[in-house]
């Protein structure tokens, strides 16, 4: 697949957009040459009929003529984003938005700074595409929406999200999105190692809750191929964020993305009630220990009664261990439904967390690296949910 395509005779801008492709999916292409073809077709050709994302134009291209190919681009083939690079952006700001351009860009521009608009054109066409094949089925598809709750905190809700994101992203690249919904203290950021620029306080209010090409320039991309939308980075951000403004935003996000794997904060707040209300599924992380399991059948309780219940349920076990004084069987008898995933004790576990690298993205071999690629399973489109509902009738945690 050739991702990005350069037209330019320029070697040292070659040289830089090359750099900063590398680690990218797909493929980059360079074209040296001052002139463009008559037209698109002609230009495709040379690619071998290998699908495009991005075409970057210039430096060295006549103005004119790149204007005019990205009108005929933006005509016959709006699925691909095109970026102009040019010297001045005085007065050419308006004529490039005519002519459907999706971003413009210095000649001088480093490495890190073309990396960063290679990114978000990418995720801009991964956009475009979808809208386009929405339309032509006629109808509007959501993707699914993953909340990962628990009623207590330190159960490892973030580990299990990191790594459903990953695994996901592995058989939907450029297709998931993980939203740190923990407004105060969330830390989906540090366990995937990201330095954000913009954050979720951002992506609720001005131009992104209007346009969704705005809304995605917003995200971080990580290297296994999934995108972020994480927590503001000043916790008294969080009582400006209304639970309303939480449900447009993943209802944006589902429309553009495949999987939003939503990580909750611990308990029950508005913001939790507002993803249940849109959320496809549901998982609930529950530790071995008396206190999280009795506040995971509270949670049941008080859901089950405002009808707020996601359709697809699963529940984990983290940190099972033998030695704890319960069994499997006591923790179903209490919460009142089937465990889907058991996940046991592990020191690999707190090293991934230190390191900011998913165990799905280490692929470290572990028996809990294991059950999360079987979890993440779960949630692939070819598995019909199954409904379980065998219960083990063993006396429950009182």
């Amino acid at each position: 697949m050739s991702r990005f395509v350069l037209i330019s005779a320029d070697p040292g801008f070659e040289r830089r957009v090359r750099q900063a492709a590398a680690g990218l999916h797909g493929t980059f292409h360079a074209i040296a040459a001052d002139y463009l073809p008559p037209g698109p077709d002609d230009l495709l050709k040379v690619l071998n009929g290998d699908p495009v994302e991005v075409i970057m134009l210039g430096p060295g291209l006549q103005l004119e003529e790149s204007l005019r190919m990205a009108s005929l681009l933006d005509l016959q083939y709006p699925e691909i984003c095109v970026v102009l690079v040019t010297e001045s952006e005085d007065g050419i700001a308006l004529p490039a938005m005519r002519a459907g351009i999706r971003d413009l860009l210095q000649p001088d521009a480093d490495a890190g700074a073309i990396r960063s608009l290679l990114e978000r054109t990418s995720l801009a066409a991964a956009g475009r595409r979808r809208r386009l094949g929405k339309s032509v089925e006629g109808q509007p598809q959501s993707g699914r929406i993953i909340a990962v709750m628990s009623p207590k905190g330190g159960v490892g809700k973030t580990t299990i999200t990191t790594n459903l994101a990953v695994g996901l992203g592995k058989a939907s690249p450029m297709n998931v999105v993980v939203v740190d919904l923990d407004l105060q203290f969330g830390d989906v950021a540090s366990g995937l190692m990201l330095e954000p620029e913009k954050t979720l306080a951002d992506a609720v209010v001005g131009a992104a809750v209007q346009d969704s090409v705005v809304l995605k320039s917003y995200l971080t991309l990580h290297p296994s191929g999934i995108y972020a939308l994480c927590a503001p980075l000043r916790p008294n951000e969080a009582d400006q964020i209304s639970g309303e403004q939480v449900g447009r935003l993943l209802s944006q996000l589902s429309n553009e993305f495949q999987y939003v794997v939503v990580d909750t904060a611990p308990g029950l707040g508005e913001h939790v009630l507002a993803t249940l209300e849109l959320a496809t599924d549901a998982v609930w992380v529950c530790g071995m220990d008396i206190p999280s399991i009795r506040g995971l059948r509270a949670g049941f309780g008080v859901l089950d009664e405002l009808d707020l219940l996601p359709a697809n349920r699963h529940v984990v076990l983290n940190f099972a261990d033998r030695r704890t004084g319960l069994t499997l069987t006591d923790v179903e008898a209490t919460i009142g439904c089937p465990v889907d995933v058991v996940l046991p004790r592990s020191r690999a576990v707190p090293y991934s967390t230190n390191k900011g690298v998913p165990l799905l993205q280490d692929d470290t071999r572990d028996p809990v690296t294991k059950g999360l690629r079987q979890f993440a399973e779960r949630f692939s489109p070819d598995v019909e949910p199954q409904a379980n509902k065998k219960l083990h009738r063993r006396a429950a945690v009182r």
